[in-house]
């Protein structure tokens, strides 16, 4: 089992599917991006880079971008969550919407090949 797939197997519903969920928009989005860890979280790399990575604690989920600036990009589309330079906090009953976890890969693969 891949690095992804092991941590989401450790992880209780709804936290796990809603990870999962992140985790193939990803995969849509970068068919060619490998099942990794980053920073010691799952990760999603391209070109051996972190793409994103996941991460479940206590009290929240969590989507890493791995890149402050990407945060910066679409933080104006996430009012209501919690986030840090490199870090946006959810739930799985308040996910990050699909089309911001789509524009964080396509921002983040920019980052990572250029335009």
């Amino acid at each position: 089992m891949d690095p992804i797939g092991a941590a989401l197997a450790e992880l209780q519903e709804p936290d796990r599917t809603c990870l999962q969920r992140i985790i193939d928009i990803a995969r849509s989005a970068r068919p060619e991006a490998e099942a990794g860890r980053s920073y010691g979280l799952p990760a999603l790399l391209l070109q051996g880079k972190p793409l994103v990575g996941v991460g479940a604690a206590a009290n929240h989920l969590s989507l890493h971008p791995f890149s402050p600036a990407v945060v910066k990009a679409v933080a104006p589309s996430l009012g209501g969550f919690s986030l840090s330079k490199g870090t946006i906090r959810f739930s799985a009953a308040q996910p990050v919407p699909d089309d911001v976890v789509r524009e964080i890969v396509r921002l983040r693969s920019i980052e990572i090949t250029g335009p």
